[in-house]
């Protein structure tokens, strides 16, 4: 059984590529009909693969009816659907400035979470709650087989809606750091599980940016709520783009390590390197200098063979990398804008605001997928909503369909290895070389059979002692000749 997790295709303006919702009963004209969506279901059935819908649900859109009556007056039957306030705080949102927005036909302000058109919705009435409910059995009963929760952390909001603690000049505070996995959102995740998971064999999967490993017994496993979690601590970035986050690979073991460990009993563990927030791996990852296909095959050799369920994102199959736009004007998403102005205000030129950009736009990500080398990569034949990546024409499916040593080629091998071999999809976890700067390591263990797995990441040689392996064979490498007790810059090799 294999899932296709789709983004939004609900009704939306589409100023969040519909993570902005007007109707969560419509699909959006721009990709089809509920006749189209029911047949896509329909037709993944026939081939073993469920559809999994993501559901946002900690806001909505501006133009949802729900907020189109909340906002009329104090005394409207869905006055408190929202979160409205007469004086704001000083949160900023996660698209930068104020995350309070004056609504002139109540006269208060509401709070938005992300763009300030995304008013959040108030979990504290039931009303709300059973309404969102009603939404997730609507699509459980059109035959979906999971949900991808968005943002599920920022549902539950303090009671006080203090100030926070400054974190730049402008006076404000990320409102993540202030909302973010409060106590008692479990109770109201717990009441979703009851009223719409319970009895059903439906996946789930919450977006839980900031959960700690320690606190993923209480999100998935016997007492948790979902199958499992999206926590980004091995992810590379951060909330503030001019002083990103960058993990070395020591960090990234440790926090992988850390969450197999949490998971080994109880929940299970989504792997994942890319999604639709975070720039391409094999960029984020690695130098400028790395030889990206290399790379890639090096990521998709920790992808598959993980203790976990592999999430592959589009195009990461290929290993397609970041755009390379040099003005602001060409970048689509809300959060890239904010951050390059956020960081001209704090004395960086243009040069440095754009480079940060480009290293973690969300963008480079929703560029269209790399089909071929003709018209629009063979993507659409009329215009998509980014430009694509100009290196479309030497990296796309099309060219690597007829080279053996291309990724894709190594990622079906990879993939029919993983469905050949139990050990990998049921195997017990064990980490090696825990402290080496340069080399990811692990063994995979089940009935007997032993599978290790050794990938440097870095862009020096790297040795390792040969007692590592027993008499244990290579099995795959994507290198053409690998050396044993050597890794060169970016070598992959499985053993068995």
């Amino acid at each position: 059984m294999g899932c296709i997790w789709v983004t939004p295709v609900y009704a939306s303006p589409m100023k969040d590529n519909g993570y902005d919702v007007a109707d969560f009963y419509k699909i959006n004209p721009l990709y089809g009909t509920m006749e189209d969506m029911e047949n896509l279901i329909a037709e993944a059935d026939k081939r073993n693969i469920k559809i999994v819908m993501d559901l946002v649900f900690n806001h909505v859109s501006e133009e949802s009816a729900w907020f189109q009556e909340s906002k009329k007056s104090k005394d409207n039957p869905k006055s408190d659907w929202f979160i409205w306030r007469d004086k704001p705080n000083n949160w900023r949102g996660i698209f930068g400035g104020s995350a309070w927005k004056w609504c002139e036909e109540r006269k208060q302000y509401y709070l938005h979470t992300f763009g300030d058109f995304q008013p959040d919705l108030n979990w504290e009435n039931p009303e709300v709650r059973n309404a969102l409910y009603d939404i997730a059995n609507f699509w459980i009963q059109k035959g979906v087989g999971g949900f991808r929760m968005d943002a599920v952390v920022y549902i539950k909001k303090p009671a006080d809606f203090a100030d926070g603690k400054p974190d730049a000049s402008d006076g404000m505070v990320l409102i993540h750091e202030m909302t973010a996995n409060r106590d008692g959102i479990l109770d109201y995740l717990h009441e979703f599980k009851k009223k719409v998971l319970d009895g059903k064999n439906v996946f789930t999967v919450g977006e839980a940016n900031g959960i700690r490993p320690e606190e993923l017994k209480h999100w998935v496993g016997s007492e948790g709520v979902f199958d499992m979690l999206f926590e980004f601590n091995h992810l590379q970035g951060g909330d503030i783009w001019y002083n990103p986050n960058l993990l070395s690979t020591l960090d990234l073991k440790k926090a992988i390590f850390q969450s197999e460990k949490a998971t080994a009993t109880n929940g299970w563990y989504p792997v994942f390197f890319e999604n639709h927030d975070k720039p391409r791996s094999v960029n984020a990852y690695f130098p400028d200098s790395a030889d990206k296909a290399l790379a890639s095959k090096a990521l998709m050799t920790l992808l598959l063979t993980l203790r976990g369920t592999p999430f592959v994102y589009e195009g990461e199959e290929i290993g397609m990398s970041n755009v390379e736009w040099d003005s602001i004007d060409a970048y689509n998403e809300l959060n890239s804008r904010s951050q390059y102005e956020m960081a001209l205000q704090e004395g960086f030129s243009h040069e440095q605001a754009i480079g940060f950009v480009k290293a973690l736009s969300r963008d480079n990500a929703r560029t269209p997928m790399q089909w071929d080398s003709e018209f629009n990569a063979g993507f659409t034949t009329g215009k998509p909503w980014l430009p694509l990546n100009e290196n479309f024409v030497q990296l796309n499916v099309a060219t690597q369909e007829k080279d053996s040593n291309s990724p894709l080629a190594y990622f079906r091998k990879l993939v029919r290895l993983r469905k050949e071999n139990p050990v990998l999809l049921q195997g017990t976890f064990t980490p090696i070389l825990a402290e080496d700067p340069q080399i990811f390591a692990f063994r995979r263990s089940l009935d007997g059979k032993t599978m290790t797995v050794l990938v440097n990441l870095s862009e020096k040689d790297a040795r390792y002692a040969l007692s590592l392996l027993s008499d244990q064979k290579l099995l795959l490498s994507n290198e053409e000749a690998p050396t044993l007790g050597v890794l060169r810059p970016f070598e992959a090799n499985l053993f068995e």
